[in-house]
């Protein structure tokens, strides 16, 4: 994490583009938030944007607006965020979800600092400094033929990758005091002890959430306590070993014979082709997923979401996709 904040406050000094990679939960949108403020642009515009959370069509109008009539319910032209961060800077979260054709239109902004809005030929150009950030590997994305090499090498001018929580384990003790404090306040709690055993618990989990899980405990063991102590009870039992760990990617249990029923029957399928195969074995799969998940939860997005590890826009999304959203 030293090398992170050094990396921060070098790359703040610049206009380059930064590209930040780490799993979900380590704090990506604190460090774009700190790479802003820290720049000559702290007092600009940020605007951030989840770009898992909107399909293609209404990406492209939300990063860069639209004219009155451009498409159906276009009733009036509206200002993207691209030029909403004119001076300032832009964070593009979750940029692997991007379509190929998107990424060609990001290019161009990257590039030559103008576009177009959806449906006008009038050029805007703006000044914004880019921060993107992902959540798996760009390079293997680019080699599979799903994200467009020229656009990464334009974004990961600046690499920053955040580590796992379970790799800083040495960090929990500051991180656990830090949301006891912050927690502690806005519930009028207090609460400046950790047990010995509860800590040590803290530091041998796994944390397959990051320091959004680590947060999401902590609070809750302030709303919890009695006293002004966090002790072991106040913790979930996937942490201090009387469970097993949540299974935060929302796969059940029964996960093998699912995937077979699913392969054996693309198999079967005469329509099925080589080509096609993993594609539709892979959506069939992620949509009985989906189902399950949601099934289990009685239909709440959140706490589906949770379960499954994802943003609850993602999550919406992805069940308009495959039409299990009841619409």
């Amino acid at each position: 994490m030293d090398q992170v904040y050094r990396l921060t406050r070098r790359a703040a000094a610049s206009n380059a583009s930064v590209l930040l990679l780490g799993e979900t939960g380590t704090g990506k949108e604190l460090i774009a938030t700190a790479l802003h403020r820290l720049s000559a642009r702290g007092s600009g515009p940020l605007v951030k944007v989840n770009c898992g959370a909107l399909t293609e069509s209404l990406l492209e109008s939300e990063l860069f607006g639209h004219v009155r009539g451009a498409f159906t319910g276009a009733v009036a032209n509206r200002t993207g965020r691209f030029e909403a961060a004119h001076t300032g800077t832009i964070f593009l979260d979750e940029i692997n979800s991007t379509s190929l054709l998107l990424q060609v239109k990001l290019l161009r902004v990257l590039q030559e600092r103008e576009f177009e809005r959806v449906g006008d030929t009038q050029t805007v150009r703006v000044d914004v400094r880019v921060v993107a950030a992902a959540n798996c590997d760009l390079s293997e994305l680019v080699q599979e033929g799903r994200f467009r090499e020229d656009l990464y090498w334009r974004l990961n001018v600046i690499p920053i990758r955040l580590p796992p929580l379970r790799e800083r384990r040495e960090d929990i003790p500051a991180l656990v005091s830090y949301f006891l404090k912050l927690y502690g306040a806005a519930n009028n709690r207090h609460v400046d002890r950790v047990r010995k055993d509860a800590l040590q618990a803290l530091q041998d989990y796994h944390w397959p959430g990051n320091v959004r899980e680590l947060q999401n405990y902590a609070e809750r063991a302030i709303v919890m306590a009695d006293g002004d102590e966090l002790t072991s009870d106040l913790l979930p039992e996937c942490v201090v070993g009387g469970a097993p760990p949540p299974r935060v990617s929302g796969v059940p249990a029964d996960i093998d014979s699912l995937v077979q029923a699913v392969v054996r029957t693309g198999l079967d399928d005469a329509g099925a082709s080589a080509d096609n195969l993993h594609d539709r074995i892979v959506s069939r799969i992620e949509k009985e997923l989906l189902s399950q998940v949601m099934a289990e939860c009685n239909d709440v997005q959140i706490k589906a979401a949770a379960r499954l590890g994802i943003n609850r826009n993602t999550l919406h999304k992805k069940l308009h996709d495959y039409g299990l959203d009841g619409g």
